[in-house]
């Protein structure tokens, strides 16, 4: 009987263990938290391009991590690369802005329909 509780027991404590650091967020990983809260700042972000003139939020990708955030894709000038990135900046909790926007070349991205 000793022998079944103390395994019950190791076996809690193991468990217990695993949804505690499950939750907190490591040098490398986010916690749980941290993964809600850069998708919130995310949709954020998303929502301010939206709202700028000359920018296709829609061609704009937009990843959040740990409150830096990666703007890529492809935009059809400097100017809405330029305002694409300060409409980020401008979102409260935005610890930094890596702007990856690259301006296709006119006449589009070079893709082929056919």
């Amino acid at each position: 009987m000793f022998i079944i509780r103390t395994a019950a027991a190791v076996l809690a404590a193991a468990l217990a263990f695993t949804q505690i650091t499950a939750c907190t967020a490591t040098a490398r990983d986010r916690s749980t938290g941290q993964v809600i809260d850069d998708s919130a700042l995310t949709a954020r972000v998303k929502a301010s391009i939206a709202q700028e003139q000359g920018v296709n939020a829609a061609v704009v990708n937009v990843t959040t991590y740990r409150g830096v955030v990666q703007l890529s894709g492809f935009v059809e000038s400097d100017e809405a690369k330029r305002r694409a990135g300060q409409a980020a900046r401008d979102v409260e909790e935005v610890k930094e802005v890596r702007n990856d926007l690259v301006v296709a070349p006119r006449g589009g991205t070079g893709a082929s329909g056919g």
